[in-house]
Order: C-alpha cells, then sequence, then structure tokens
C-alpha cells in the first residue's frame, strides 16, 4: 500500500520544482504553461494528441502544477492573479525568491526586487488640505 506523501503532498518532484524557482526567479510572474515551456521545452509535444487542446495543455502542465501546489503549501509561491484568457498567474514570495537565489546559485539582489505582492505595502498617498474657501 503507498504512502501518503508528507512534505510534498501534490507529488512534484525535485526537478518540477526546481524548474519553478529558477524560471519565477527570473521572470518574477508567468502562468504554468510559461513555466512549462521555458523550464522543460522538452516536454512541448507531449501528449499532442489529447483533443480538445485544453486537455493537451493541462496533462503537459501537470507537473509543474503540482509542484507550484506544493511550493504554495511551503510558503513558497503564491498566486498572483490572473490573465485576461483566465489563466493563474505564479509568483514567489520573498522566502521563495530566497529559495530561487540558491537554486540560480546567485545572490538574492541581483534577483532584482520581489514582486509587489511580496513587498511590504506601500504607504497611503499623502493628502494636501484643499486651499480653496
Amino acid at each position: 500500500m503507498a504512502e501518503k506523501r508528507i512534505t510534498n503532498s501534490a507529488g512534484s518532484t525535485n526537478s518540477s520544482r526546481g524548474d519553478v524557482l529558477r524560471v519565477l526567479g527570473e521572470l518574477k510572474v508567468a502562468t504554468t504553461d510559461q513555466i512549462q515551456r521555458i523550464g522543460a521545452p522538452h516536454l512541448s509535444f507531449r501528449h499532442a494528441d489529447k483533443q480538445p487542446p485544453s486537455k493537451e495543455k493541462q496533462a503537459r502542465t501537470a507537473a509543474h502544477t503540482g509542484a507550484l501546489s506544493d511550493l504554495r503549501a511551503h510558503g513558497l509561491s503564491e498566486n498572483g492573479g490572473s490573465t485576461q484568457t483566465g489563466e493563474s498567474l505564479w509568483n514567489l514570495t520573498l522566502k521563495g525568491l530566497e529559495a530561487a537565489s540558491h537554486e540560480l546559485r546567485r545572490p538574492m539582489t541581483d534577483l532584482k526586487a520581489p514582486p509587489r505582492a511580496a513587498r511590504a505595502p506601500a504607504a497611503p498617498p499623502t493628502r494636501w488640505p484643499s486651499t480653496r474657501p
């Protein structure tokens, strides 16, 4: 009988989590499809015979979707909204950027600023009193 995975419940592999960290470390925000095409381009022709195309895309990106879910469970990634076509956008948290810097073997300062969602909220704009009577 198979044991339940404790640390990575979505069943992702080290290589797929590494792909996600490397791609999001560079791009900051991407869809699962973009992550798969950049991180593992050799999988672009996998499941090409599935119909409709949405099933093909779902099968092709399943490994990276699982990796994103596991990284989210560990507090390394988060959902950053969606595109106009409805695809989920993903980004890294500050903890995720730290992990990406180790994965890319570069200092965190080279990865530029974190995405807006990972930064502290900006101060509210100053309201100047009106001089009109």
